[in-house]
């Protein structure tokens, strides 16, 4: 029973991993902490798991401090998005109307980012949001991003 449970354990954090997977491009200093890291506006790429050469970029807030530090505190519900297309693009057939592509974690236990995509057939372009899972007065934090899909 432990031992399934340790696996069922190890494989939810595997699947967080990989869905999650982006690369920090840059962390900005804003604020001096004197324990502990300072607070940062970080950088992340993220590439559309299912469409070839778009990339989404997103600037996020990153607490620091002692709580930072270890992981536990957590980051404002501040970001910005723009996804751009990075090379020549084809949307696959079969493609959904509407999916999360990545998310990352903004705390330990209470909030993460979502980054959804969505295709506008009508006007031949793939839009992006990312949203905080955190409500704030009622709604959401979120940011978005539209990426023309160029037919030759």
């Amino acid at each position: 029973m432990r031992a399934t449970t340790a696996l069922a354990f190890v494989t939810l954090i595997t699947l967080a991993a990989s869905a999650g997977a982006q690369t920090r491009i840059d962390a900005i200093n804003t604020n001096f902490r004197w324990l502990g890291p300072d607070d940062k506006i970080v950088v992340e790429r993220y590439d559309d798991p299912k469409i070839a050469n778009v990339s989404c970029y997103m600037s996020r807030a990153e607490t620091g401090g002692i709580k930072g530090g270890l992981g536990f505190a957590e980051d404002p519900s501040r970001f910005s998005i723009a996804c751009r297309a990075v090379g020549p693009i084809e949307v696959p057939s079969g493609l959904r109307k509407s999916e999360v592509i990545a998310f990352a974690s903004a705390s330990l236990f209470f909030k993460s980012f979502q980054i959804h995509r969505a295709v506008d057939a009508e006007k031949n372009v793939l839009v992006y949001t990312v949203v905080s899972t955190k409500l704030i007065n009622g709604s959401p934090f979120n940011s978005i991003s539209v990426v023309p899909v160029l037919v030759p």
